[in-house]
C-alpha cells in the first residue's frame, strides 16, 4: 500500500473522531444555550460550513497541492471546535452558531481526502484505494461518540460548561490530523488547473459545474452525489424524532443511528472494489436501487416499527456509500483537465448545500405529512439522478459500439 494512502487513512480516522465526538453532543449543547427550537441547527450549520469550505479548499489544492488544502481545512476545524467551547463558556448562541460553521470545515476536508486518494493511487485500482481512505472514517466515527462521556468529565475538571468538553477532543484530533497531513507530498497537483499555463485563467466553481452539465458522465456524477446526500441527510436527521415520537428510548435511537453510520462507511471498500471490477456506472445504479429500497422501507416504517426503521436506516447508509464512491470514481475518471479539482470542490459544495437544505426542510415536511411522506419526498428526489444516469448510459453507448467494431 502506498505511504500517502496510509497517511490519508490516518487523517480520516482522526477527522472522524473529531467530527463524531462533536456531533454526539452538539444538539444537546445548542438546546441548553439556544433552546429546543434551535437544537436542529447544529447539523445544518456544520453541513453549511462544509459547503462553504469545499470550493476554497479545492482551489488551494489546485494551486498548492492537497497537503496545503487538507492542512488548512483541519486547522480551521480545530479553531471551530475551540470556538464551540468558547461559545459554551460565554453562553452565547451566536458564537456557538458561527463556531459550528467553522467546525464544518472538518467534514469538507474529510470528503476531499477521497480525491487525494485518487490522485496518489491513479490506475486500475483507483476506486479501491479511494474507498479505503473513505472507509477509515468508520473507525473515527465509531470512536468519537464513545468519547462524549470522557469529554464531559474532562471538561468539568477544567471548569467548562456541561457537554462542551467533548469538543476538546475535536481540537486535539484536528490538530493531529493537520500534522499527519504535513508528511504528504507537497506541491501543486499535476493537471489540476488552478491557474493553467495554457489559458492563464482560474476555473471557478460555477464554470466547473457548467462544464459538468455539458458532459453526461460528469453531470450524472454531480447529480448522484447531491441527490444521495440530500436523501440521506433529510431522512436520517428526522429519524430520531420519528422514533422518539413512537416511544423509543435514547439508547435505542443511538443504536439505530450507529447502525446507519456503519452502513455509510463499513462496506465502502467493497463498493470501491466493485467499481474497479464491474464499472462505476453499475455501482452507481446499485446505489440508487438501495436508496430506493431504503425510502420504500421507511415509508412502510411510518408506523414506528423499530425493525423496519433500523433496516431502512442501514439501507440508507449503504445506498449513500455506494452512490458517493461510484460518483467519486466517475468524476476521477472523467478527462476534465483544468476543470478536475475545481469540479471536485464544486461537487462537494453542492452536495453539502443540498444536505443543509434537506436538514432544514426535513422538520417542516415531517410535521406536515409525517415520516412516511418524508420518505416519499426523498424517493421523488432520486428521479433527476436516475434520468441523468440513463442519459449518461445512452451517451456512452455509441463510444462502446465504436470500440467493439474496431476490435
Amino acid at each position: 500500500m502506498k505511504r500517502p494512502i496510509l497517511l490519508l487513512m490516518l487523517t480520516n480516522v482522526l477527522g472522524g473522531v473529531g467530527v463524531a465526538s462533536g456531533i454526539a453532543v452538539g444538539a444537546l449543547l445548542i438546546q441548553q444555550i439556544a433552546g429546543t427550537a434551535f437544537s436542529g441547527f447544529g447539523q445544518a450549520l456544520s453541513v453549511l460550513g462544509a459547503a462553504i469550505a469545499a470550493v476554497p479548499l479545492a482551489q488551494l489544492a489546485a494551486r498548492r497541492g492537497r497537503r496545503a488544502a487538507l492542512g488548512l481545512g483541519y486547522r480551521l476545524a480545530a479553531v471551530g471546535a475551540a470556538a464551540v467551547v468558547g461559545g459554551a463558556v460565554l453562553h452565547s448562541a451566536i458564537v456557538l452558531f458561527v463556531a459550528l460553521v467553522l467546525f464544518g470545515a472538518a467534514q469538507a476536508t474529510n470528503l476531499q481526502t477521497r480525491y487525494a486518494g485518487a490522485d496518489f493511487a491513479a490506475g486500475p485500482r483507483r476506486a479501491t484505494w479511494m474507498s479505503l481512505v473513505f472507509w477509515a472514517t468508520t473507525i473515527g466515527s465509531a470512536l468519537g461518540p464513545n468519547l462524549a462521556a470522557y469529554g464531559d468529565v474532562l471538561g468539568r475538571s477544567l471548569g467548562l460548561p456541561e457537554l462542551s468538553g467533548s469538543y476538546l477532543f475535536g481540537v486535539v484530533a484536528f490538530l493531529l490530523a493537520s500534522v499527519v497531513v504535513m508528511f504528504l507530498p507537497r506541491g501543486p497537483l499535476p493537471g489540476a488547473g488552478g491557474a493553467p499555463a495554457a489559458t492563464g485563467r482560474r476555473v471557478g466553481a460555477p464554470q466547473a459545474l457548467a462544464w459538468a452539465m455539458r458532459h453526461p458522465t460528469a453531470r450524472f456524477a454531480v447529480l448522484l452525489t447531491a441527490v444521495a446526500h440530500g436523501v440521506m441527510v433529510g431522512v436520517m436527521s428526522m429519524t430520531p424524532i420519528h422514533l422518539h415520537g413512537h416511544g423509543h428510548q435514547l439508547e435505542v435511537i443511538g443504536l439505530v443511528i450507529s447502525l446507519h453510520i456503519l452502513g455509510m462507511y463499513a462496506l465502502s471498500p467493497a463498493f470501491g472494489w466493485l467499481a474497479d471490477r464491474v464499472g462505476a456506472m453499475k455501482v452507481a445504479g446499485l446505489g440508487l436501487g438501495v436508496l430506493l429500497a431504503a425510502v420504500v422501507t421507511g415509508l412502510v416504517a411510518a408506523n414506528g416499527r423499530l425493525e423496519l426503521t433500523s433496516t431502512a436506516l442501514v439501507l440508507l447508509g449503504l445506498g449513500w456509500s455506494a452512490s458517493i464512491i461510484a460518483a467519486s470514481a466517475l468524476l476521477a475518471g472523467v478527462d476534465s483537465g483544468e476543470v478536475r479539482v475545481p469540479l471536485q470542490g464544486a461537487n462537494d459544495a453542492l452536495m453539502n448545500y443540498v444536505g443543509a437544505g434537506a436538514a432544514l426542510l426535513g422538520g417542516p415536511v415531517m410535521a406536515g405529512i409525517g415520516y412516511g411522506g418524508l420518505n416519499l419526498g426523498a424517493g421523488l428526489l432520486l428521479v433527476p439522478a436516475v434520468l441523468a444516469g440513463v442519459a449518461a448510459l445512452r451517451a456512452a453507448a455509441p463510444a462502446t459500439e465504436r470500440q467493439f467494431s474496431e476490435r
